[in-house]
């Protein structure tokens, strides 16, 4: 029988710790941060402990059983749901490396790491296996109840949610309202007299239905800690409209005294069902009942919840959470890509098939030569890591401002702030449609092996796919990037990164090799800046955001463009002999980016710029 090829057997973590190495320490000269008062115990040796430490336990813990957990599908046995040993293992490892809390003071237990080096080493657990690190949303919900929460609530919560002890969810979505958080109709009446006095929070009974809940059940913690945006109902017992109602509660599966010991009382949240998904297929994602009477409290339904900040102000609490989640979501899709380029690459390395066509043509008595030799499979090769490695400096670049909001002088620290208003929707939506268009090109590398499941690329597509919608849908994410981000504080955001831009753009034109893309970009950034205007000419909404994805995808690419030309300026400062061909690849893929992708810009805000309806005004009956 003729040979197969094989799928890949070492994952390639030396290359992303490589790539790692240049953004931070080369590019975004992360060591300079040692001289900030709060990182000041640190040095490049603490951090790359860190990276190290990260690097083994994904290599061990995490990449291994990246198939199984997708093979094993979550389990509900009536009682509680069943995943593979090796989530587990994973969770327990991740739990006692202290990653949890890496980023967090020193006086609860945490690293006091930067954030910029904390998103640098959780890369590796997202590329080697979305499904089982996915399972950590738990620091998302501790740091928010960190900044929003009580002393006690801190203590006996979030506290325990950074040792790994409990974890936790977000519960946003419901059935009937999906992204429409206005209609939320979980009600949340107070629990009795002296409601207000109990030591965890104003006591409240939850009633309602959330859908979507990543790790909203499972048996890798102790507890499991449910954030629930619910309503107060008012004086005549009806909901209050729209989102200025809403409320934000801690809803524990498991109630806890005020020491955080867990007091043998199941909370009233039950497992309505799984989601069985196309990919992330390692994650339990549920449709939880709050309140149904499946396990009532003190002979009442209802799930008792605690008050996070005042009433009527949730959303506000939770998107703390939801900003944090959105650059989570870009990290993981860039990591995704990233797997999928690694593997096609591989794959393009040692497969023969085909010959060069020379000036006579092919010889088919030539033996054949591998595909990475081929100009199309180059292409795609080149448009991946464009792609991948681009979207890991711009969400490694956020991760610099959060530091720098954080620890900087107080100028610097508000600029921060506005630049993570605007890059947020293109660090969350970017790498979720064009790593997922990675994914899409590795699959094609492969051929028919790349559609069986016999190799991970399929995975890896499948897996991907979920990022355009979670965490903010894409639609969701241009109308905001156009409706409000680049708008907000009389456009100072937008200015503030054009000017960013235009500060590379003075740097990179002393470079000759770099001055045809210094007057791309310098064209693109025009480009967006008009159609920003032109979008709002009639100060209508519905024609501003007829064509908002558009608008985001060029606005993207311009970014994009951006990070690279700075990416390229770093890489020319470096000692070539130290790694010739690394050095190459970055130029060739900031050379791919210009030539082939920036250009697409103008196609995308023509539609703006006309404020074209042809989408919104079709009618219905039409399609």
């Amino acid at each position: 029988m003729p040979s197969r090829p094989r799928p890949p057997i070492i994952f390639p973590m030396t290359t992303l710790r490589s790539t790692l190495d240049f953004l931070l320490y080369d590019w975004l000269q992360a060591e300079t941060l040692n001289a900030r008062e709060r990182f000041a115990d640190h040095s490049r040796e603490t951090f790359d402990a860190v990276l190290d430490t990260c690097e083994r336990i994904a290599r061990e813990k995490y990449a291994p059983f990246n198939r199984t957990v997708d093979a094993q599908e979550p389990q509900f046995d009536g009682e509680k749901v069943i995943l593979p040993q090796a989530t587990k293992d994973a969770y327990d490892a991740y739990a006692g490396s202290g990653m949890l809390s890496a980023a967090q003071d020193y006086g609860i237990g945490g690293m006091q790491l930067p954030y910029t080096v904390d998103a640098a080493a959780n890369a590796f657990f997202a590329v080697a296996s979305i499904s089982i690190s996915s399972n950590l949303l738990s620091t998302g919900n501790a740091n928010l109840l960190m900044v929003h929460g009580t002393d006690l609530q801190k203590q006996v919560f979030a506290l325990n949610e950074f040792s790994g002890r409990f974890s936790g969810t977000m519960c946003l979505s419901e059935p009937q309202a999906g992204s429409s958080l206005s209609d939320v109709a979980t009600r949340a009446v107070p629990d009795g007299e002296g409601h207000e006095s109990d030591p965890l929070g104003a006591r409240y009974r939850l009633t309602g239905n959330k859908m979507w809940i990543s790790s909203g059940e499972h048996e890798l913690s102790e507890n499991i800690v449910h954030l629930v945006l619910a309503k107060i109902p008012g004086a005549d017992g009806k909901l209050v409209a729209g989102t200025r109602g809403i409320s934000l509660f801690i809803v524990p599966k498991k109630l806890v005294d005020t020491e955080g010991n867990l007091t043998g009382v199941r909370n009233d949240v039950a497992l309505a069902g799984l989601n069985h998904k196309l990919g992330w297929r390692g994650t339990t994602n549920t449709l939880l009942n709050f309140g149904e009477g499946k396990y009532p409290v003190q002979g009442r339904a209802g799930a008792v919840g605690y008050l996070v900040g005042q009433p009527g102000k949730g959303l506000a609490c939770m998107f703390h959470m939801m900003n944090e989640a959105r650059i989570g979501i870009g990290m993981a899709a860039t990591m995704l890509g990233l797997a999928g380029y690694y593997a096609s690459l591989d794959y393009a390395k040692n497969r023969p098939q085909g010959r060069p066509t020379g000036a006579g043509g092919k010889d088919a008595a030539q033996p054949q030569v591998r595909i990475i030799e081929h100009a199309d499979v180059k292409r795609m090769l080149l448009a991946q890591k464009s792609y991948c490695e681009g979207a890991l400096a711009l969400n490694l670049y956020c991760a610099r401002l959060v530091d720098e909001q954080h620890t900087g002088q107080l100028e610097a620290a508000d600029d921060a702030r506005l630049l993570l208003e605007v890059l947020t929707p293109i660090a969350k939506s970017w790498p979720s449609e064009f790593c997922l268009e990675a994914n899409s090109l590795a699959i094609q590398i492969h051929g028919g092996y790349g559609y069986t499941r016999d190799f991970p690329v399929e995975q890896y597509w499948r897996d991907n796919r979920l990022n355009m919608i979670h965490e903010g849908t894409h639609g969701i994410q241009a109308a905001d990037l156009l409706g409000r981000k680049v708008l907000m504080e009389n456009g100072k955001g937008l200015q503030l990164l054009a000017a960013r831009m235009q500060a590379t753009m003075a740097r990179a034109a002393a470079v000759p090799e770099l001055a045809a893309y210094v007057a791309a970009l310098g064209d693109a950034l025009q480009q967006v800046a008009a159609a920003t205007q032109a979008a709002w000419a009639t100060g209508n909404p519905t024609e501003a955001l007829a064509n908002a994805v558009p608008y985001m995808q060029a606005f993207g690419h311009t970014v994009l463009a951006w990070v690279w030309l700075d990416v390229a300026l770093a890489t020319l400062r470096l000692d070539v002999t130290l790694s010739v061909a690394a050095n190459a690849g970055r130029m060739g893929a900031a050379r791919y980016f210009y030539h082939y992708e920036l250009p697409k810009v103008g196609a995308w805000l023509k539609v703006v710029n006309a404020r074209d309806m042809t989408c919104a005004s079709l009618a219905e009956e039409a399609f």
